[in-house]
């Protein structure tokens, strides 16, 4: 679906395109004004989008997320990416949703938790820095 909008293949409201990522409206936006931003090279979630591509690619989600305000009148705007879970389309879509306080978004779409202690979420930390090979952190 998302990669035949890309080709020109299905209609949507193009807002951005270019050689690097193509950006149109949410047909289901939170709010007017939802845009999503898809890299043109087909990727299916951010760990997938190949490394040269990520900062030109986020460049544009940047960029609509500026203009967000003075264009539609929001006060700030929403920026988010599923990976996976949650992902109705198996392409790489970056959300921006313009944002106004009091709009009756809640934070974020989910309960949120606590650690149990300290220890907790010092296990997890560790265990993501494992993963990344950054080791042990110096204390501060």
């Amino acid at each position: 679906m998302f990669c035949d909008i890309i080709a020109g293949l299905a209609p949507a409201q193009v807002v951005l395109a270019d050689e690097e990522a193509v950006a149109f409206l949410d047909a289901r936006p939170v709010f007017k004004g939802h845009v999503l931003v898809l890299p043109r090279e087909h990727a299916e979630t951010l760990a997938d989008l190949p490394a040269r591509s990520v900062g030109p690619f986020f460049l544009h989600v940047q960029r609509i997320s500026a203009v967000m305000p003075s264009a539609l009148g929001c006060q700030g705007t929403f920026v988010a990416a599923n990976n996976v879970v949650s992902q109705s389309v198996p392409h790489l879509h970056v959300h921006v949703v313009p944002r106004t306080k009091g709009d009756g978004l809640r934070g974020f779409f989910w309960p949120r938790g606590r650690y149990a202690s300290d220890e907790e979420a010092e296990e997890y930390a560790g265990r993501l820095r494992a993963a990344l090979g950054t080791g042990p952190l110096p204390p501060g």
